[in-house]
């Protein structure tokens, strides 16, 4: 392995697309393979974005000795065994958000990883981005005093589907899964994965997924995050940080070009990201940069978090007694 990451695309879906084109900002990975369930829809994707090889299984793709790290963009319910696949091939795993459909599912990876040191991180690319690093960074300076409140929506209006991924319960589908875990994970990022109350409302529509839902998270010191998420209501996808110094301001938060600081009686301190991507290619570069140093995890966003995530998400379907088909 040299300086620079060798990538194999799982999928060739609009999230495999956007991920795949971000690569070419990566100042430490390229795309070299991609692999689909047929050789047509792999041949058509290595064609448009100027890849080497196309395979039409994923076995093939993940037998590819060239590859250093797989990308796994398929859809949710496949995403357990598709990262196993990677694994028992011995390459490192981003994973498209959510990880998987459960905290059992996730501890299975986590287990495999771990056992054969191998490198595995879930796909949050919000975590990555420059706004949201300054961020952390006026947080752990002290800038707005101890944060007390965290505010946190993302939420769109689809057109009725009902053969939708996003609304069909065989696919995983409802908001939590696919919009919601970014106001969790934005949480989690600010207070940690182990709330000690949770307490959440949803609405499940007529396909038997959630459209829409509130949770309230509750950590130590009533320190609280108030979230929402929807897929058939449109939200303003802000996030909010209240400290007892002053706030924070984050417009689009899941895919942030700015940040306003506010510290009381001060004039804003705006950070803005002129970012030519879309962002996908600074958590590309943050897997070659633990790859590259021998590292199993990223510090940014640990397996251990991404467990807790993934038990707040169980805790909340529990609550909506909402399970999926195949669980």
């Amino acid at each position: 392995m040299g300086e620079t990451i060798n990538w194999g695309i799982m999928g060739t879906g609009w999230i495999a697309k956007q991920f795949t084109e971000d690569l070419t900002f990566a100042n430490n990975g390229q795309a070299v393979a991609v692999g689909s369930r047929t050789l047509e829809s792999a041949e058509k994707f290595a064609s448009t974005h100027q890849i080497a090889r196309a395979y039409g299984s994923y076995e093939e793709l993940v037998q590819d000795k060239e590859i250093d790290a797989i990308y796994v963009a398929t859809p949710h319910p496949f995403h357990k065994e598709n990262v196993l696949t990677c694994l028992r091939a011995g390459k490192a795993v981003l994973c498209e958000k959510p990880f998987t459909m459960n905290a059992s599912e996730l501890e299975e990876l986590v287990h495999y990883a771990r056992e054969n040191k191998l490198f595995l991180m879930e796909g949050m690319w919000t975590r990555f981005l420059p706004p949201i690093q300054k961020v952390n960074e006026w947080i752990n300076s002290g800038k707005i005093g101890e944060v007390r409140l965290v505010k946190a929506d993302f939420g769109f209006k689809m057109d009725w589907d009902p053969e939708h991924r996003l609304l069909n319960p065989n696919l995983g589908g409802g908001a939590l899964l696919d919009a919601g875990i970014y106001p969790v994970s934005f949480a989690a990022m600010i207070f940690g994965a182990n709330p000690e109350k949770i307490v959440s409302s949803s609405y499940i529509g007529e396909t038997g997924v959630d459209e829409q839902f509130s949770i309230i998270l509750q950590y130590p010191s009533g320190k609280t995050a108030s979230l929402n998420g929807a897929v058939r209501v449109g939200l303003t996808n802000e996030a909010h940080i209240f400290g007892t110094n002053g706030h924070i301001h984050i417009p689009s938060f899941l895919n942030a070009k700015s940040a306003t600081l506010h510290v009381n009686n001060e004039d804003p301190v705006t950070f803005t990201d002129d970012r030519e991507s879309l962002g996908y290619a600074f958590e590309a570069e943050e897997v070659g940069r633990c790859i590259l140093a021998g590292k199993t995890e990223s510090s940014t966003i640990s397996l251990n978090q991404s467990l807790g995530i993934m038990k707040i998400l169980d805790e909340v379907r529990g609550q909506w007694g909402l399970t999926y088909p195949f669980e």
